[in-house]
Formats: structure tokens, C-alpha cells, sequence
């Protein structure tokens, strides 16, 4: 079976297999309508092995990016427009997190008040954020996405 080319849309790239399911859920595409290609384990020189996801006629905005860097960082973005690859973006952490991660601290003004979460990045590479509140860390495996 061949996957058809994408006219328009989006590709996202080197996803750690692992976490391939992981961001199909944070990103909601099984309430889309658009016509999916997902592509799992496929061999990766960089990864082993890789997912992949093909997404017609979709682009995402800043904040749904950033939900994909929280759970697997340093994939591959690429903008497609009529067949052709206009925009390629490496997904990484924002410096701020705003209303995307929960507090784990049951103490946290934003566990106990309808208020939005604010989580400042203080280790990129290891993936470690603190409240903007409460100041409790977290890292990576911890870490819940609302």
C-alpha cells in the first residue's frame, strides 16, 4: 500500500516511538476529521526507530507545538503547501509554560483556585520546569499535561 504525497498540511517528524501514541492523544487528532497517515517504528538512523504523523490541511498553532515539546522534544515540524515543503521547524521548549501542565503540588494556589497554570523552564535539555506559584520542579516523567 502507498501513502499518498501531502498537498497541504503538516508533518511531524522524529518522534521517539515510545511517544508517538502520547502525541496523538495531546494533539486530538482522533476528533479530527483530517485525513491521518501515521506511520510507527519505522527505521530511524538517529532514533532506532521512529513514528511519524502526516496531517492534511492542518497547522498548528504555538500552543499545541508546545504540548508536543513537553512530551517529545526536538521532533521535526514541516509545513507542506501544494506538494512542497515551505517551512521546517525543530519543536523544542518554550521558556514558559502557560496553562498546558498541571501542578503536582496538592498545596498549589492552581490546584485549589480555577486559575491557569505558569511553568518556567529551567533545564531544556533534561525537561525540568518550576511553578510560577509554588516554585515545587518537576521533571519530564512527572509531569501531567492538561
Amino acid at each position: 500500500m502507498q501513502v499518498a504525497a501531502l498537498e497541504n498540511g503538516t508533518v511531524i517528524d522524529h518522534i521517539p516511538s515510545e511517544k508517538l501514541f502520547a502525541v496523538v492523544s495531546l494533539l486530538g487528532l482522533r476528533q479530527m476529521n483530517n485525513n491521518i497517515t501515521i506511520g510507527f517504528n519505522l527505521k530511524s538512523k538517529k532514533l532506532s526507530t521512529k513514528g511519524i504523523i502526516k496531517i492534511a490541511d492542518k497547522y498548528f498553532c504555538d500552543e499545541e507545538i508546545n504540548r508536543i515539546a513537553v512530551a517529545a522534544p526536538n521532533v521535526k515540524l514541516n509545513i507542506i503547501r501544494d506538494y512542497e515543503v515551505v517551512e521546517k521547524r525543530e519543536v523544542s521548549l518554550p521558556d514558559d509554560l502557560h496553562g498546558l501542565v498541571k501542578c503536582a503540588n496538592p498545596k498549589c494556589i492552581t490546584s485549589n483556585e480555577p486559575m491557569p497554570t505558569l511553568f518556567h523552564v529551567i533545564d531544556k535539555d533534561n525537561c525540568v520546569i518550576r511553578c510560577h506559584y509554588c516554585e515545587k520542579e518537576q521533571k519530564r516523567e512527572d509531569i501531567e499535561i492538561l
